[in-house]
Order: C-alpha cells, then sequence, then structure tokens
C-alpha cells in the first residue's frame, strides 16, 4: 500500500517535469530555427525608443489606419473622456 501511495505521489511531479522539457525543448528548437541573421537593436532619438533593423517584413504587416479621433490633443481627449464615466 505504500508503493502505491509513493507511486502516486510522484507521478504528477513526473508529468510535470516531462511537460517542461517538451516545452523547454520546443522553445530551443523554435528560436534556433527562426533563421534571423540581424536580430534588430533598440535605438533612442527624440525621446522615442526604435526597433531598427531585424527581421520583420513590413511588406507582410497589415495596414495601420488612423483612429477616428486622430491624435489632435490628446489631453482634451482624456479629459473629456474622464469626465463621461460614472462611478
Amino acid at each position: 500500500m505504500a508503493l502505491v501511495a509513493r507511486v502516486a505521489t510522484a507521478l504528477p511531479f513526473a508529468g510535470a517535469v516531462a511537460a517542461a522539457a517538451a516545452l523547454t525543448g520546443a522553445a530551443v528548437f523554435t528560436v534556433a530555427d527562426a533563421g534571423c541573421g540581424n536580430p534588430g537593436r533598440y535605438v533612442r532619438h527624440d525621446g522615442v525608443v526604435e526597433l531598427v533593423g531585424g527581421c520583420v517584413d513590413t511588406n507582410r504587416l497589415p495596414a495601420q489606419g488612423r483612429p477616428a479621433q486622430a491624435m489632435g490633443n490628446a489631453v482634451q481627449q482624456h479629459d473629456n473622456g474622464m469626465a463621461q464615466r460614472r462611478p
């Protein structure tokens, strides 16, 4: 009976270790297979951080439309949004 209790206790632990090992292996394979020669770097200029270089093909990204209310006066838009909220 004690053997069954030990096996029942160790089985979830062994399953968790096996799952962690499988996920680690999948992550390593994914990163190794990415095939990116230039990972890019972050550059700060004019108070903005920008990713320069990298493996992102801008032609494959979806088109970004402008929001309905363009950023005319962000502070005023923020104040109006706060005034309309109720507790």
